[in-house]
């Protein structure tokens, strides 16, 4: 999920529990309310139902809705997955790198989904794949077997199954952490170090439950990244990753000190003269086997909206500010 990611938003564990911490400022607010105030993709029905159906306890214990919160206790959530019973077909053009009968690569543009999920039902990359393959069957159903995941607003190469055979081969190799995967990004600041690694684990910010943060409690994650050019204030790095956590380049290169460039979550600056509307994030490359054990190694260039800020920075017509 960035990387291997989704948009802000409801992370999912393992076991579909999403835990809350009420501070002194939730002191006296109810359940229901709470809930929904730290999980805004959540609507209150759905908040009050899940509290109806014992899916949400308050130190281990069931609570009604109008419980009231005090701080220092904590709130477990478990979050279904959501219940999409179909995904139809949206002729949207894709940017195909490679295809065959069980796999297909797609250069992703920066702005779309990859999944369906409530409020994104339609316009995805599942539902553009359905519409360029209408054979795809993977596990006795239409639906593409997409393994990895990009954030909205990341560009790039992103692969998916079209049947079992290529399902299966594909999940054996994330699982090994054998796949390739690279990407480009501009970051504040000037980094000295010509490369350098970042291990530290990646899991839910527990102070704002929309992010995610380096924390002792998270996921084991590993970053590598070398230096490719430097600007007056900004540098690009090239960088690969061995693990795939939600948002996992953002947050270590933030931790840093050297956030994307245009990341409204992570980042505090911005271009002073910029056409970038979104983080400068971009998968540039992706190496995997196919199923006959043929090895695959692809590219996607930048998009013109990225090339853009770089002639910029090169030609000395832009700038960084802080944003506030």
């Amino acid at each position: 999920m960035a990387e291997d990611s989704v948009d802000p938003g409801i992370e999912e564990a393992s076991d579909g529990i999403v835990e809350l911490y009420p501070t002194r400022d939730d002191l006296g607010t109810r359940l229901d309310r709470y809930v929904a105030d730290q999980l805004p993709d959540l609507s209150r029905s759905t908040v009050q139902g899940l509290i109806e159906s014992g899916r949400v306890r308050v130190d281990g214990q069931q609570r009604k809705p109008k419980f009231r919160m005090t701080p220092g206790e904590v709130v477990s959530v478990e979050i279904p997955p959501p219940q999409i019973d179909e995904i139809l077909p949206d002729a949207i053009p894709l940017a195909v790198v490679y295809e065959d009968a069980d796999v297909i690569v797609v250069d992703k543009p920066a702005g779309m989904v990859v999944h369906p999920a409530p409020g994104h039902a339609r316009g995805t990359l599942a539902n553009a794949l359905l519409a360029h393959a209408p054979g795809i069957s993977v596990g006795g159903s239409l639906r593409p077997g997409i393994v990895h995941r990009l954030d909205k607003d990341t560009s790039g190469l992103i692969v998916a199954a079209k049947t079992d055979r290529g399902r299966m081969a594909l999940v054996s190799q994330w699982e090994r952490r054998s796949v390739e995967k690279t990407y480009l990004a501009l970051v504040c600041g000037l980094i000295e170090d010509e490369e350098a690694t970042i291990d530290a684990p990646v899991g839910r910010d527990p102070k704002n439950r929309q992010r995610m943060a380096v924390a002792r409690s998270g996921r084991p994650a590993v970053t590598h990244f070398r230096v490719v050019e430097r600007f007056a204030d900004t540098t690009l790095l090239e960088v690969s990753i061995e693990t795939g956590r939600t948002h996992q380049i953002r947050v270590h290169l933030a931790f840093i000190g050297h956030p994307i460039v245009g990341d409204r979550v992570y980042g505090r600056s911005r271009l002073a003269d910029p056409h970038l509307e979104r983080q400068f994030l971009h998968a540039s490359a992706l190496g995997f086997q196919l199923p006959n054990g043929e090895a695959l190694r692809l590219k996607a260039p930048l998009p013109h909206d990225l090339q853009a800020v770089l002639e910029e920075l090169r030609a000395g017509s832009a700038s960084f500010a802080p944003s506030g």
